[in-house]
């Protein structure tokens, strides 16, 4: 049984099914086809500047299916103090899937402002059962707790936790970055303002904007969705890793009734 969210085949990538996202058995995740880019822009060689992410705006261009993907990867703005790069999720005949666009700035040395504390009351002692079975990301290769034994179908606003449970890559360690990426995907989904059995809820694009990198294995996300009408929402989350705050999650949303 795969243990990974994606497998390395002949030099290519294989999205396996614990990418699958709820929406289509044959496509992926969301926050599984972010964490692939993420990793493939960390590969991205700085020419030599200390650079830190601040932010990647991922676009998701076309359903993203399992199987046999391609990714690339480059700057296409270099500099000391500021970077700008792009990397790509592509089919085997070229089509592309998913496009990551990232700004990595310099580190200085200055110590401005204090890092915002978790809420209190945000334990995560009691798992949370997923709707969406285990051969999925949301279902299998992603852990979601909630304070307070909450579920991913309750409406209005919420704090999850979220940890991966395999690799991005097999074989591979995930980064500190791809844990947090394949979490920020996940606002809307917990904090959906409509029924799951009654509503559809795609998000086009994902902007992530990284304050400080995350500690440990577990994220934070302190999740709210708005939507007011003709089928347009915005979903967003305060991230946080156990020390406080790391950064925030934005995503635009299409919104439509189930057809049948």
């Amino acid at each position: 049984m795969t243990d990974a969210v994606y497998e390395v085949r002949d030099g290519a990538l294989w999205a396996t099914e614990l990418a699958r996202g709820p929406w289509d058995p044959n496509a992926q995740h969301g926050g599984a086809s972010g964490a692939v880019l993420m990793r493939a822009l960390e590969q991205v060689d700085s020419g030599g500047a200390d650079l830190q992410f601040a932010r990647i705006t991922f676009e998701l261009l076309r359903p993203a299916p399992l199987g046999e993907l391609h990714v690339e990867a480059k700057i296409v703005r270099p500099g000391r103090r500021i970077q700008l790069l792009e990397a790509t999720l592509s089919t085997p005949d070229g089509v592309e899937v998913t496009r990551a666009r990232a700004l990595r700035v310099a580190r200085a040395p200055i110590d401005a402002g204090t890092i915002r504390e978790l809420p209190a009351g945000h334990d995560r002692s009691l798992p949370a059962e997923s709707p969406f079975g285990e051969r999925s990301f949301p279902g299998g290769a992603i852990e979601v707790r909630f304070p307070g034994g909450g579920s991913i179908l309750d409406l209005g606003p919420q704090f999850g936790w979220f940890r991966l449970r395999v690799p991005v890559v097999g074989g591979e360690t995930p980064s500190q970055l791809q844990r947090l990426i394949a979490a920020a995907d996940f606002p809307n989904g917990i904090s959906t303002e409509l029924p799951w059995d009654q509503y559809v809820f795609i998000n086009p694009d994902l902007t992530v904007y990284i304050e400080r990198e995350p500690r440990g294995e577990w994220i934070g996300l302190d999740a709210r969705t708005r939507v007011v009408k003709d089928g347009v929402g915005v979903a967003e989350a305060i991230l946080f890793d156990e020390g406080g705050r790391v950064g925030r999650s934005l995503q635009s949303l299409y919104v439509a009734r189930r057809e049948g």
